[in-house]
């Protein structure tokens, strides 16, 4: 039950966006529990495949075709604590959050920005799109948060990105005109998240919805010269503040920026219970921003949410240019790495690109596939592509990171275990695990849940010791 009522400042408000009826409705709601969802993650699995392996009843998410619904009243186990999360399977997900990365038509090869990306639930659901290719750069101003990021993006086996702790504004000195596609899940006042926490509800004041619009402005600022001629941007909010909404879209378009680009609104696809933007609800709004999209909670299964598709019509530049028409850095050209390095590779049925490897002080990772990456001289950069492992003590300790990326398909030795297997959550839990003659090889072992890796391990004479990830293993 809602444990504090909504200000009266904000009721008036919400009723001249909903009506009376309407505010009854979404008040009435207010009583539910929120709603729970998981997105599978399609690089790695199929919908079909996770289908015949999910222990949970699922229902179709209508805006995201690979985002289904939980019943957790119907759930034993926590999907939470279940091996197929830790085998990076799905990522939970608040339905209606999953709207603004399935909107934004991104394809592989393109080179695609997440400007406020921690946890990393958009940031997953990008780079499945990209598929490996091209490159992603994940941003989050926090570095704290940007570790959780980095986290679901291994767990996910993301090969592609970059991750970045920066101001928007440092951001776009470096990656002036570059992105075909970007996200800006900007920070608001959180309207849209009063289900999830009622504090949020008494953190709300009437100067919230100003404050944060003013954020918003300065990150759109920053954000549209970052854009490519011919890209795309989709801004979204969890909040139904209009001034953070339909304004901050309004803002953007009037920017001369966004004028060179010929930047217009573009429809998001329709679907019950989506609730077009008004533009009666700000001074001077435009008729084209009924395209924009309003998600209530009265209205559909999800939480609050606002998202806007934006296209820029101006001629694309043919790719190796920036947006003035100047040739970018070529590729990198191969370099020397340590014996060790190339011994743990033959254990891999796949050959990393020398061209894009780099290595520092033993630690070795692989650089996203593009040609035209800038130099990213005096950013804040907390992982670049694929962290393979670190050479020491004469040999190379692969990483998580890079356990996460492998299957039977590319690595040899591996234990093939099913979820029901008493086996995985002893290994989650980071203890030493027994296996049969004939199931594995002595040596370094991946170890896996229904085909999907979960880490290594070191088998002899019928033990594994465990090499999972301490700070990854499940506590209880």
């Amino acid at each position: 039950m809602l444990k504090k009522s909504l200000p009266e400042q904000l009721k008036k408000r919400l009723a001249g966006q909903l009506g009376e009826e309407g505010l009854a409705s979404y008040e009435a709601c207010l009583t539910n529990g929120m709603q729970h969802g998981l997105r599978i993650n399609t690089g790695r699995i199929s919908v079909r495949e996770f289908e015949e392996l999910s222990p949970w009843k699922l229902t179709p998410i209508p805006w995201c075709p690979s985002g289904f619904y939980l019943d957790e009243d119907a759930i034993e186990a926590p999907p939470s604590k279940h091996p197929l999360y830790y085998a990076g399977a799905y990522y939970l997900q608040e339905p209606s959050a999953m709207l603004p990365a399935a909107a934004l038509p991104v394809r592989p090869g393109e080179r695609v920005l997440d400007l406020c990306a921690a946890p990393g639930g958009k940031s997953t659901a990008l780079a499945e799109k990209l598929q490996g290719e091209g490159v992603l750069v994940c941003n989050d101003i926090s570095a704290t948060r940007a570790k959780a990021l980095i986290k679901n993006l291994e767990l996910f086996g993301v090969t592609n990105a970059i991750v970045t702790a920066e101001t928007p504004e440092r951001l776009a000195g470096v990656f002036h005109g570059y992105f075909d596609k970007i996200l800006i899940d900007a920070p608001c006042s959180g309207e849209g998240m009063f289900r999830k926490s009622a504090a949020m509800i008494h953190d709300w004041t009437p100067e919230k919805p100003a404050e944060y619009a003013a954020l918003q402005k300065e990150i759109l600022v920053r954000a549209i010269r970052m854009l490519r001629p011919g890209g795309m941007l989709l801004y979204s909010t969890c909040t139904y503040a209009p001034e953070e909404d339909e304004g901050s879209v309004q803002y953007l378009l009037n920017l001369p920026e966004a004028r060179e680009l010929g930047l217009e609104l573009t429809a998001i696809p329709e679907c019950p219970g989506f609730l077009p933007g008004n533009p009666e609800w700000i001074p001077e709004g435009i008729p084209e921003l009924k395209k924009t999209v309003h998600m209530f909670p009265h209205l559909l299964r999800g939480e609050g949410h606002y998202a806007a598709l934006f296209q820029s019509t101006v001629r694309q530049l043919p790719a190796g240019t920036d947006h003035t028409g100047r040739k970018t850095a070529g590729s990198m050209a191969a370099r020397k790495l340590p014996t060790e390095f190339h011994d743990f590779c033959r254990e891999m049925l796949l050959d990393p690109d020398p061209s894009g490897l780099s290595e520092q002080q033993g630690y070795i990772s692989q650089l996203p596939p593009v040609s035209d990456l800038p130099r990213l001289t005096g950013l804040r950069i907390m992982r670049r592509g694929l962290y393979l492992g670190e050479c020491k003590k004469n040999r190379f300790e692969p990483s998580q990171a890079l356990a996460m990326t492998l299957s039977p398909k590319t690595y040899t030795n591996c234990l093939l275990l099913t979820a029901e297997d008493p086996r995985v959550l002893r290994y989650l839990r980071g203890e030493t695990i027994e296996y049969e003659d004939g199931e594995v090889k002595n040596g370094r072992v991946l170890v896996t849940c229904c085909g999907l890796p979960l880490g290594f391990g070191k088998a002899n004479n019928g033990r594994i010791k465990n090499n999972y990830l301490p700070g990854w293993r499940m506590t209880s």
